[in-house]
């Protein structure tokens, strides 16, 4: 379940029993719109009506609020029967609907954004869109969020004499590596992979060990990503995030992203792996409009302090505190933040770079 911090609703998987609410209110919103008066297809109406179909080619996501269905958006895999525009490797939003009524009320933003972050899930290379030439409020909001117009692809969205733009937004950073959420036969690999790492660094208890390597475990309540080789699909780095409107940790606040387990497998270091995963981690928080990122960190992880400090964390002296041992040792559990909309330097540079 996703929220828009700042919203009085909720998004979701589409649930039984709503695939008639949903499909009636994408009839009602594409007759509101500007394409309202055209002569639906019987192609279309089979599309919008086949909510188990589209289901199957990737996921129906639909807006909630006091339990009525007011938006939805078919986030489709390519290749699928659905999907129009989307190229191998790429996902595809399509029929996004907001109830008419709720025009304004924030609804289609977050559904797009729901749709980015069930893209980034799959590790898709990036979320496609196709819109009408007319529909000027759905181009606006694309643009806003990020999406850039690609006119090579236009030819193949229009038909049925509708002139269409089609956008489309990267989410990989990097063509050696991939970013997406750890598959359920990936975690024992990746248990033993943030094991090394944290013992290559740190001194562990049994308990903080089996805690670290719990990731089987971890990935039912929160969300387990890994990085990996984009040629060999072998993991090399992992960090664990909690779902939505949750928190993995006693440290986030109202507004923030925690996330916890950031770990790098030992050949892969010095490949910018771990900060390719804060990276995502501060874009995760961008789509969940918060404001902030917050984690803690043990004063032996020297290197990984120099990553964030260098990627703009501050240290949150004020929530810092003294974890004890069981052996009576102790030491000061670090912490630090960083506003989820701030570019360092260093983003910027990186960002030229890649231009």
């Amino acid at each position: 379940m996703m929220t828009l911090a700042g919203t009085p609703f909720t998004i979701g998987p589409i649930r039984d029993g709503e695939a008639g609410a949903e499909s009636a209110l994408i009839e009602r919103a594409f007759a509101a719109g500007p394409y309202g008066r055209l002569e639906v297809s019987a192609e279309r109406r089979e599309f919008v009506s086949d909510t188990t179909g589209r289901a199957a080619s990737g996921a129906v996501l639909v807006a909630r609020r006091d339990g009525r269905v007011v938006g939805t958006a078919s986030v489709l895999r390519a290749r699928t029967r659905y999907a129009r525009v989307a190229m191998a490797g790429e996902a595809e939003i399509r029929l996004l609907a907001v109830d008419p009524e709720l025009q304004g009320a924030r609804i289609g933003e977050a559904l797009m954004r729901a749709a980015l972050e069930a893209a980034l899930d799959w590790g898709a290379d990036a979320l496609v869109l196709d819109t009408g030439a007319r529909n000027t409020r759905a181009q606006s909001l694309s643009e806003r969020l990020g999406f850039v117009r690609d006119p090579e692809r236009d030819a193949a969205a229009s038909a049925d004499g509708v002139d269409s733009f089609v956008y489309a937004q990267p989410l990989q950073e990097r063509a050696d590596v991939r970013v997406r959420l750890m598959r359920p036969d990936e975690s024992s690999a990746v248990a033993a992979l943030v094991e090394s790492a944290y013992a290559a660094d740190f001194e562990l208890s049994d308990a903080y060990r089996a805690d670290i390597a719990a990731v089987a475990q971890r990935a039912r309540d929160h969300q387990v990503w890994v990085v990996t080789d984009a040629s060999s699909g072998m993991p090399l780095g992992t960090a664990s995030t909690p779902r939505a409107g949750a928190a993995i940790s006693p440290l986030a606040r109202d507004g923030e992203l925690d996330f916890r387990f950031l770990g790098v497998a030992t050949e892969a270091r010095r490949r910018g792996i771990g900060e390719l995963l804060v990276r995502h981690v501060l874009r995760l928080a961008r789509l969940r409009g918060l404001e902030r990122v917050v984690l803690n960190t043990g004063p032996d992880m020297v290197a990984a302090q120099r990553l964030y400090e260098r990627l703009g964390f501050e240290r949150l002296h004020e929530r810092e505190f003294v974890f004890e041992r069981p052996d009576g040792s102790s030491f000061l559990m670090l912490a630090y933040g960083r506003d989820a909309d701030h570019e360092t330097d260093h983003d910027v540079d990186r960002e030229a770079g890649a231009a």
